[in-house]
């Protein structure tokens, strides 16, 4: 009776992660059968074909998004990560008071709503003269970054002892060569998985970079939404099956390629 339980509530536990996978990945299977569908319709099937692909790549509006939000997610990622890693540097050599305050102050923009940061952000540029573009965009994405990176270093550093960052200085090591050679390759995973993170949650954003964009840039989310108010294109369905394939590629060899390493 015994086995028999354990066999049924293991069927019904395959059976509750297909029904999730289902819900996950209906849609975007649905996304990517519409990009070979020659008919626009979504109701009828017209047949097999590649045209919203070299409409896609042929599409000025939309290589200019795709350049935007690949520049401005890199970017900020990169350098959200050396300002958040120098400040959990310094969160991290404060005592107990000061750290739990300031790891606090850090919480609020992830816990704050998206369209409040982006509201703040547009009259603060605004109130201090700079025009909405390219940089403002930039800025804000860094802004918002800033805090993941934090939390994703701050553990790493908590696992670190300061007693071998001392033992490299009385070795003769200057203080940045002993971070560099001592500390960074200790917390350097916790510092590749902030940078993933940002570049991940900037690629991601749409209400913070809407407010902030001002006139003439795209990026591929604020793209697709002013396409979906006039009916979105089939090629949209093209550059979105793309992207969900170049993510899906990299997290198999991310995944993969460590265990053929060790094997």
């Amino acid at each position: 009776m015994t086995k028999l339980r354990r066999n049924v509530w293991q069927i019904w536990q395959n059976f509750y992660m297909v029904i999730i996978m289902l819900f996950l990945y209906a849609p975007i299977v649905t996304m990517i059968v519409l990009s070979f569908n020659r008919s626009k319709s979504r109701n009828q099937w017209g047949g097999f074909t590649l045209e919203w692909y070299t409409q896609m790549f042929a599409s000025r509006n939309i290589t200019n998004a795709l350049y935007n939000t690949l520049v401005i997610a890199f970017l900020s990622a990169l350098i959200a990560t050396v300002i958040g890693t120098a400040a959990s540097i310094a969160i991290n050599s404060m005592k107990p008071l000061p750290k739990t305050i300031f790891m606090g102050v850090t919480n609020i923009p992830m816990l704050n709503a998206d369209i409040v940061t982006g509201i703040s952000l547009m009259l603060a540029f605004i109130a201090f003269g700079i025009s909405l573009g390219f940089q403002t965009v930039l800025i804000a994405h860094i802004t918002f970054n800033i805090p993941y990176v934090i939390l994703s270093v701050m553990p790493k550093l908590k696992q670190t002892s300061r007693f071998t960052y001392e033992a490299a200085m009385d070795l003769g090591a200057g203080p940045v060569s002993a971070f560099f050679r001592v500390v960074f390759p200790d917390i350097l995973p916790g510092v590749l998985s902030g940078f993933l993170l940002a570049f991940t949650m900037s690629l991601d954003d749409f209400i913070i970079t809407h407010f902030t964009r001002g006139a003439g840039i795209n990026t591929l989310s604020t793209l697709i939404y002013s396409e979906v108010r006039r009916g979105i294109k089939p090629s949209m369905y093209a550059l979105s099956s793309v992207i969900f394939v170049v993510v899906l590629a990299l997290l198999l060899i991310s995944n993969f390629a460590p265990k053929r390493k060790q094997s």
